[in-house]
């Protein structure tokens, strides 16, 4: 089975008041085929631990280990990591001009599995893919991300995710910005990339509307960069129904 295990990450990051501690410790394993929310007020440090964990080098690792497999995946480059089975959906997807979506595609299914797909085969997937996300057939000749909306945006990351078929996935704040069809859409895909490869996934959101569609086996409340509370599914509920002030010293604000 594999394994995705984070044992005492610590992360710091530098800002223009000088270098800040994000990450305080934080311990978390994702087995294959388990979903874990991970949710929390505002600057807790949760999409810190996704982008540590992907390889983004504006964070800095002060101590701790993430291994995948048993392997320690903080001393490897972003693409090696992706080799190794790693995903990341981001809050924010970057425009690549000039690069369509088709050859985007394309590039990165072969720099993953070390070898081309067979063309045909490979176009029947990604219409198949596509038609389920109800992206229109036009969007593998465009340019990826170029004036795309968010929510085609969001669906071109979950393609990739379908695509790419990685051992665990993380999805930074993936419902961020969508109306209810297409979160439904979205979640959807998630869904079905999930049933069809057993992958272990990491959910980052604030809220749990995303959650009534991808039922989470685990719910980790992040403060402060540290894991507060942990819990399964009713954790979300009572999160739906209380907030985070429990967690916070008086007077403090979740917008912090």
């Amino acid at each position: 089975m594999s394994t995705l295990e984070v044992k005492d990450l610590r992360v710091s990051v530098e800002t223009e008041q000088g270098v800040k501690q994000i990450l305080k410790g934080v311990d978390l394993t994702v087995n294959e085929g388990e979903i874990h929310a991970i949710m929390g007020p505002n600057g807790s440090g949760k999409s810190t631990l996704a982008y540590t964990i992907a390889g983004h080098p504006k964070y800095h690792v002060e101590g701790g280990s993430v291994k995948l497999d048993g392997v320690e995946i903080l001393e490897l480059a972003v693409d090696e990591r992706a080799r190794l089975g790693l995903f990341l959906a981001m809050q924010y997807p970057v425009e690549i001009p000039g690069v369509t979506v088709s050859n985007f595609l394309r590039t990165a299914k072969t720099a993953i599995d070390g070898e081309a797909p067979a063309l045909r085969p490979w176009l029947k997937e990604i219409k198949g893919s596509m038609d389920a996300l109800r992206m229109d057939k036009a969007f593998a000749d465009r340019n990826v991300n170029e004036g795309f909306s968010g929510g085609e945006k969001k669906r071109h990351e979950i393609l990739q995710l379908e695509l790419l078929k990685p051992k665990f996935a993380i999805l930074d704040e993936t419902d961020s910005g969508l109306d209810v069809d297409a979160l439904k859409i979205v979640s959807e895909g998630v869904n079905r990339a999930k049933q069809n490869t057993g992958l272990g996934l990491l959910l980052i959101t604030h809220y749990t509307r995303i959650l009534r569609y991808i039922k989470p086996d685990f719910v980790h409340v992040f403060v402060d960069g540290k894991v507060a509370e942990e819990g399964g599914p009713e954790l979300a509920d009572r999160l739906e129904d209380e907030g985070y002030d429990r967690f916070l010293p008086a007077g403090a604000s979740t917008e912090a």
